[in-house]
């Protein structure tokens, strides 16, 4: 494998930081997809408030500035990412596809849940690191591939920053006065946001799942040992999903939220105390964290879409 430390000399220990360096622009570049993704909810859901006079104290809330906790958001969730090893963060992208595909076809056809974008975060910023992953694996200058991969991104996450704080502060005057093309266009087709928002990350977590199975395979000298993993992955993940689905239906609020992510931890925590590796049970610690962290972020967020 070839990346910016195959043109150094061998030195001791120059492979481990330049392998310190690659999770660390893979992190990045799934931190900022979760910041793109926040943003564009962000926009959608003050949107959504404005053309509701009864949402006046939803749209204070979301329009309300915190200079300091988009950087802050990203600066941790790229470390959070950095840490975690691609065979747990291949387990979350799997549980979270099986468990949107539960909810979408439980929502019916047509229709759409502006919380499960927000509930995939960290799921998101795994697959995209996994995507990554596998995709750059083996390929010439994988460093460099990677520091573009994350200038593309961020600078894609600031315009949709911008955009945000455009619209937060801006949206009400220039949808009226409609001489801001920016606001126009929101107003004609600012609803196709979830639409955009879910072809999007169908996209990103069919090729995060491909890679996903592919980098957890990768570990296994045989068949047996491959059915030995998957059997009680498989059984796991049916039985989380039936049970977040009847918790669903009889509670929602953060309370159910946040003891949703416990629940799924903890059976992935004890699934991998007895076919994975220790490494393995740290890294659930790892992504309980950032789980956590991304809820916490985005309560504001969860409120609008719970009183939708």
């Amino acid at each position: 494998m070839f990346s910016l430390g195959s043109w150094l000399p061998a030195l001791p220990g120059l492979a481990w930081g330049w392998a310190l360096l690659d999770a660390l622009l893979q992190g990045l570049v799934g931190a900022c997809a979760v910041s793109v993704l926040c943003s564009l909810l962000k926009v959608y859901l003050y949107i959504q408030c404005v053309n509701n006079p009864e949402r006046q104290a939803e749209k204070e809330a979301i329009a309300a500035r915190r200079p300091l906790l988009e950087p802050l958001h990203v600066l941790v969730l790229t470390g959070v990412l950095a840490l975690v090893g691609s065979r747990v963060a291949a387990l979350v992208v799997l549980e979270f596809s099986l468990r949107a595909v539960s909810t979408i076809l439980s929502l019916g056809k047509g229709s759409h849940s502006s919380q499960l974008y927000l509930l995939c975060q960290y799921s998101l910023g795994c697959g995209v690191s996994c995507g990554l992953s596998f995709l750059l694996e083996g390929a010439p200058h994988r460093s460099w591939n990677l520091a573009l991969a994350a200038g593309l991104a961020g600078l894609l996450a600031l315009h949709a920053r911008r955009l945000a704080r455009h619209v937060c502060a801006l949206y009400e005057l220039h949808s009226r006065q409609r001489y801001c093309g920016i606001c126009i266009l929101l107003l004609a087709s600012g609803h196709g946001i979830p639409r955009l928002l879910r072809s999007a990350l169908t996209l990103t977590f069919a090729v995060a799942d491909l890679a996903a199975v592919e980098l957890i395979n990768r570990d296994f000298l045989s068949t047996g040992e491959a059915v030995r993993f998957w059997t009680p992955l498989t059984i796991c993940y049916t039985l989380l999903v039936v049970y977040m689905q009847e918790e669903s239906r009889q509670s929602t609020g953060r309370g159910l939220v946040f003891r949703t992510v416990l629940v799924r931890m903890g059976g992935l925590f004890i699934l991998l105390l007895t076919v994975g590796r220790w490494t393995d049970i740290l890294h659930v610690f790892v992504s309980l964290l950032g789980e956590l962290w991304c809820l916490l972020r985005s309560g504001v967020l969860l409120e609008s879409c719970w009183r939708q």
